[in-house]
């Protein structure tokens, strides 16, 4: 494969999300950056098959042993549960991989894929897109440059008004998702609030969960997120947690499905000589400093940033490394494991009413 220098792509997951990496996929070929071709795609559903073939020009399969053999890489978007299966199938037959966050619908899956990973000869790479949002990688350059001082704090919060992803679609259902909103959005926040903070060895987790608007019957909105479906709400739809590191640095997180408030995706990140706000919803970033030029004063900067999707830039980093032939520095699997450690803790202490120490872990 790429003997012509071109980057072979399979999709795994014909749903949503793989039509958004389609999308991206055919915007970067377009682009001509990177030789890249979409060359299929494979789902168990007949109808996502023929929808994604008659979309994108391209043959499907309903096993993904066939699509293996024609490409360099595959993108893996299909439900939590099945992260596992597919991840550690490419990985065997020498494939690079991005799959979608989390890295698992559990703790001991998301352990048996990083061990996979780590005797592979391809690279595997976790979708946590907002990192490659411009203002989170602008705020991340300051920090590793020393902007900040010490970043101690931050502030990871990420809450929908209403924003069930379909009740009784697989997304509430415990045994494929692996949970509810903490699994789903918090992913997302406690990874960028680690990233920040440069992943740092973590000592304590502590956290509750809450089930209260998905269940009930009179759940009222105005859009939804997606559709609902026949199944039961068997997940958390809220959670609020304290992390703490061994160096001292805490992250707080609050994240929901829905609630009554208004809907936020920001975080605040507090260090010795300065900090700041980064507003995803608003893909806005404000640093806070002080100085004495003059006058003693407060000086805030406003960063304006030119925009691009963050699923777009994150595909292009990997295919860049596949095309490279070297595994991507950034979302690696062993940072996603880390990830799944924290949620792992913060159900165990929901369960238990106890902050769970992960010194020993």
């Amino acid at each position: 494969m790429k003997t012509d220098g071109t980057v072979r792509v399979g999709i795994i997951g014909l749903g949503g999300i793989g039509g958004i990496h389609a999308d991206h996929l055919e915007a970067i070929a377009s682009a001509g950056n990177i030789a890249v071709e979409l060359v299929g795609g494979m789902d168990i559903s007949s109808d996502a098959r023929r929808s994604f073939e008659r979309e994108y020009g391209v043959e499907t399969v309903d096993d993904a042993t066939a699509l293996y053999e024609r490409v360099d890489a595959v993108i893996v978007t299909t439900p939590n549960r099945y992260h596992e299966e597919y991840v550690v199938e490419a990985l065997d037959a020498g494939l690079d991989v991005l799959v979608e966050k989390p890295l698992a619908h559990s703790l001991a899956s998301a352990e048996r894929i990083a061990a996979a990973a780590e005797t592979a000869d391809g690279a595997c790479m976790v979708g946590f897109h907002n990192r490659f949002a411009a203002e989170a990688r602008v705020l991340k350059e300051h920090v590793d440059r020393g902007r900040f001082g010490e970043v101690t704090h931050v502030d990871a919060t990420y809450v929908r008004r209403r924003g069930i992803p379909g009740r009784g679609s697989w997304f509430t259902d415990e045994s494929i998702a692996g949970g509810g909103a903490l699994l789903d959005i918090g992913a997302h926040a406690i990874d960028l609030a680690l990233h920040f903070l440069d992943f740092p060895e973590i000592v304590e987790v502590s956290g509750v969960t809450r089930s209260t608007f998905g269940p009930d019957e009179g759940y009222t909105y105005l859009e939804m997120w997606g559709e609902d479906g026949d199944g039961e709400f068997t997940v958390d739809d809220s959670a609020n947690a304290m992390i703490r590191t061994a160096d001292g640095e805490t992250v707080v997180l609050d994240t929901a499905w829905a609630s009554n408030r208004p809907t936020e995706n920001s975080y605040r990140v507090r260090g010795t000589d300065a900090g700041a706000d980064l507003d995803r919803e608003a893909e806005s970033l404000t640093i806070y400093e002080v100085d004495d030029a003059g006058a003693p004063h407060f000086s805030d900067t406003t960063v304006t940033t030119r925009r691009e999707p963050a699923h777009r830039t994150e595909q292009r980093v990997f295919l860049e490394a596949v095309a490279a032939g070297e595994p991507p520095r950034t979302n690696t699997v062993e940072q996603a494991l880390t990830v799944q450690r924290v949620l792992d803790a913060i159900y165990e202490s929901a369960g238990t009413g106890e902050a769970v120490s992960l010194r020993e872990r």
